[in-house]
């Protein structure tokens, strides 16, 4: 071989190291922005960290597969399923398999709404959920979570507002990827002040094993359960319009229209159903995501493949479990208050972005949704009137569901053309 050619060769490896390395920095990047939120749901919820890493990495790899890998997207939990697991979790004594059950189902309406979508157009599906409908009912799954994120932040207030404040300084004041990880920054912050006054168990970390295989489990069903949490797929159906839309309109692609929006709804709902078979939570498309994507100017789809790789190794390894779940409750409650105020943001963003006419009709439909989604406990408590539609002993239709429903029928006979 002549000094030439082992030139070029050495050149060649060289270049082809620093690409993987370059690689490998980018999806640590991904898997940094949404590892905080992601973990969170579960943590919330009482579901295990480790599975719902390995549920959003198996997941993303799923989605880019039914999106013939064109999508530069990962997949997380979804907040939006949060107050129904744990409505779920509080009717069955704690045994989450029900939640799974809920999920999977929802995954498979997912499913549906994605042939439903090839079959007559998004445009006719979106007639029937308009933003005067689907922005109350993300208004009111933040609004529902507030109260959970309180009652976890009274434990210890100053724990709470320190991390809180750290966060909200940071996503006004950060920049880059420094404002990307707030959440992150946030929750480690608040977590070193509570090992300084000694309130965090480290016996969780030092009594797990460093690899261990994550707690997965089979799911259960009931009617009830599914009649809490599978509607809520009517909410996040827009909110993954959404999310498509804007990735697109980063990378300077239309997404909705190649690989299709049926392909990315399939993505997702194949994603929830597998997520929901191993105990994990329903798995989204990640904003937090498009971010770092805007950022670094990188819309390569392999590296979110790559970042995909690296969460389900991380749900492996058993003390990152055991770090998660020493996390504090107080630290915890704080992180969560901004986030859950910034979902409700979101459905009034969707009201004033789709400039949505505040005329009569229209504010009937959304105080209808609002009024029956939040108020409904309320109501029967002071006045005795249940706002629920019993179809069993057991199986009550009430809360989002209920809220979903009659906001669907309302706007229908409303605002008919």
């Amino acid at each position: 071989m002549s000094e030439n050619t082992l030139r070029m060769s050495k050149a060649i490896k060289k270049e082809g190291a620093s690409i993987d390395l370059k690689k490998i920095i980018l999806a640590l990047q991904h898997l940094i922005a949404m590892f905080g939120a992601t973990v969170l749901v579960p943590m919330l919820t009482g579901l295990d960290p480790s599975v719902a890493l390995v549920a959003a990495g198996c997941g993303t790899l799923i989605f880019h597969l039914t999106t013939k890998g064109k999508v530069p997207v990962f997949l997380g939990s979804s907040f939006a399923f949060i107050s129904g697991i744990i409505t779920v979790r509080e009717m069955f004594n704690g045994d989450l398999a029900y939640a799974q059950g809920g999920i999977i189902v929802a995954g498979f309406l997912y499913v549906a709404m994605s042939f439903l979508v090839r079959k007559i157009g998004v445009e006719k599906i979106k007639y029937f959920l308009p933003p005067v409908v689907v922005g109350p009912m993300i208004m009111v799954i933040g609004l529902n979570l507030v109260p959970v994120a309180f009652g976890m932040a009274k434990s210890n207030l100053i724990i709470a507002a320190t991390t809180l404040a750290i966060s909200l300084i940071i996503r006004f004041k950060g920049k880059g990827m420094v404002k990307q990880c707030s959440i992150l920054i946030a929750v480690l912050s608040g977590y070193g002040i509570s090992l300084a006054m000694g309130i965090v168990d480290t016996s969780l970390i030092l009594d797990s094993k460093f690899v261990m295989i994550p707690n997965f489990t089979l799911p259960k069903f009931h009617m009830g359960a599914i009649s809490v949490i599978a509607p809520i797929v009517i909410a996040v159906f827009m909110e993954h319009v959404g999310d498509i839309t804007t990735n697109g309109q980063v990378v300077g692609k239309n997404f909705i229209q190649d690989p299709g929006l049926n392909r990315t709804l399939l993505g997702d709902g194949l994603a929830t159903l597998f997520a929901g078979f191993i105990g994990g939570p329903a798995n989204t498309t990640y904003g937090e995501n498009t971010g770092v994507l805007a950022l670094t100017k990188n819309y390569d789809p392999s590296i979110l493949r790559l970042a995909a790789v690296l969460a389900v190794a991380l749900g492996f390894i058993s003390k990152v479990g055991g770090f998660l779940r020493s996390i504090p409750v107080p630290v915890m409650g704080g992180i969560s208050l901004i986030l859950f105020s910034m979902i409700a943001l979101v459905g009034v963003k969707t009201i004033k972005n789709e400039e949505v006419k505040l005329n009569t009709k229209n504010l009937i439909i959304m105080g209808t949704i609002i009024i029956m989604g939040l108020g409904g406990a309320y109501i029967e408590k002071q006045f005795g009137v249940s706002l629920a539609i019993t179809l069993t002993d057991t199986v009550k239709i009430q809360g989002l569901s209920l809220a979903a429903i009659t906001g669907i029928v309302l706007n229908l006979v409303l605002n008919r053309k």
